[in-house]
């Protein structure tokens, strides 16, 4: 027989008897039921949690065909078609070069913010898509060399703006658009060489956009006629890294007086390349000639003469004392031996028998007077390249520094000068002995033949006499006493 509980509106009614034979329910087991409620919760949030981790270490996984090295994984010649479903996001570097890519999808790197380096040459890529290169702002090397783009389109690289190298050589780029590079602040070198690049925005780069530029390679490409004016413009690092050889440039003076000025300054951009460096004639491809070794086609051009460019001050400083010899170098940024120097003093008025300066441009100084302080101004001027640059010393003329009081040397004159004293008056003191038959009034006589006359003396009985003030005392009252006698 078994009971059945019933509740009504809050009372509870007595059991009701029942055909079954049921378990009796208690408040230990509502607690157990509880606690099972709980239990299962529970094992349910850890394997919510376990599976949790098994997905976010499935996304850390290695691909297959990929080597992963610490920071770096390397997919290198894998034959892939499309990039690993799951790439980890610890990378710095990746290498995706070698394989049969043909384009690049929206966010393709998206989640590898650490990356780094990014190598996907020779591929088959031809167009890369809006937002590539999302989330990867930390990218400093990108290399999309020997692929199939022809359009370098200005939203490529947006948010690349700590992109330092881009490579872009040996594609099928005919057209570079306006902005390309804009945003890119940080970039050192670019390589856009054996491309079929007709036309170059040199207008885009400015000091304040691309202040660390310093190559663009824009050799063997299919280049004319270009804006002149705006090479010219140029900054001066980016002229000086400027590589546009092997290209069906047109001759002009205009072409000539840019390359003119450039092998004067001795550029590397032409004196590594001097030999490929040629021009068309009327833009006749038969009647080309290298402009950098024959120049008669030129001689009627008028070429401007090098306008003096200041290069950045240098400051030293230079300490010295009153009449002594200083060297204040002219030490600048110009590396040419064809240099004229020339200097310019602090003050009027300083005597120029004791300054000579040297082929070095040094500045000798022979005895420094106090009156010599100031800054001294350097001009270093190089004439073929046209360019100049200053140098500034600071010199400081302080008078000779008082000798040291050197307490060591006096103390020891002290010491050496009380000896002596020490010893004047134990052996210059008049003789005290009162065997002497001299008078007192005979004190004044030699002392040294006093001393000797008491030693001659026999010794006074040591327990009569213990000191010689009292034998000098019993002698005189004894004298005292005999006188009376003689007179008698």
């Amino acid at each position: 027989m078994g009971y059945k509980f019933s509740k009504g509106d809050g009372e509870e009614k007595t059991p009701k008897k029942t055909g079954k034979l049921e378990p009796e329910p208690t408040k230990m087991g509502f607690e157990n039921f509880k606690d099972l409620r709980i239990m299962t919760s529970g094992r349910f949030h850890a394997f919510l949690l376990l599976l949790f981790c098994v997905l976010q270490r499935s996304e850390q996984t290695c691909p297959s065909v990929c080597l992963c090295i610490s920071d770096t994984v390397s997919c290198s010649a894998a034959g892939l078609n499309r990039l690993p479903r799951s790439l980890p996001s610890f990378p710095t570097n990746l290498d995706l070069s070698h394989n049969h890519l043909t384009w690049l999808g929206p966010k393709s790197f998206y989640m590898m913010p650490r990356l780094e380096k990014l190598w996907m040459a020779h591929n088959e890529i031809c167009n890369l898509s809006h937002n590539v290169f999302s989330n990867v702002s930390s990218l400093r090397v990108l290399d999309l060399s020997s692929n199939k783009l022809q359009i370098v389109e200005r939203h490529h690289f947006q948010g690349l703006w700590r992109l330092e190298e881009l490579r872009l050589f040996n594609n099928k780029i005919s057209q570079v658009e306006a902005g390309t590079l804009i945003g890119l602040s940080s970039l050192k070198k670019v390589y856009l060489s054996f491309n079929h690049i007709t036309d170059f925005p040199f207008f885009s780069i400015q000091d304040h956009t691309h202040p660390f530029l310093a190559m663009l390679d824009l050799s063997s490409n299919r280049m004319s006629s270009l804006l002149w004016e705006d090479v010219k413009a140029l900054p001066r690092l980016v002229q000086q890294g400027l590589y546009i050889h092997n290209n069906s440039l047109i001759c002009n003076c205009s072409m000539y007086s840019v390359f003119w000025h450039w092998n004067l300054r001795n550029y590397d951009s032409i004196r590594d390349f001097a030999d490929e460096h040629f021009c068309n004639v009327n833009g006749d491809p038969r009647t080309s000639l290298q402009f950098l070794h024959n120049n008669r086609f030129f001689k009627n051009c008028t070429v401007e003469k090098p306008v003096m460019q200041p290069v950045v001050d240098l400051l030293s400083d230079v300490v010295i004392y009153e009449g002594d010899r200083a060297h204040l170098d002219c030490l600048t940024s110009l590396t040419s031996k064809d240099l004229s120097f020339s200097w310019l003093y602090p003050r009027s008025g300083i005597n120029d028998t004791l300054i000579s300066m040297f082929s070095n441009g040094t500045l000798e100084i022979q005895a420094a007077m106090v009156n010599d302080s100031g800054i001294y101004l350097c001009t270093a001027v190089d004439v073929k390249q046209g360019l100049n640059a200053t140098r500034e010393v600071n010199v400081t003329v302080l008078l000779p520094a008082a000798v040291p009081f050197n307490t060591g040397y006096t103390t020891l004159l002290c010491c050496s000068v009380t000896l002596v004293l020490i010893f004047a008056y134990l052996f210059l003191t008049p003789c005290q002995c009162g065997f002497c038959k001299n008078p007192p009034a005979a004190y004044s006589q030699g002392t040294l033949s006093c001393i000797f006359s008491c030693f001659r003396r026999q010794q006074p009985n040591g327990g009569t006499l213990r000191h010689v003030a009292f034998t000098e005392q019993l002698m005189g009252e004894e004298r005292a006493g005999q006188i009376p006698q003689s007179s008698q």
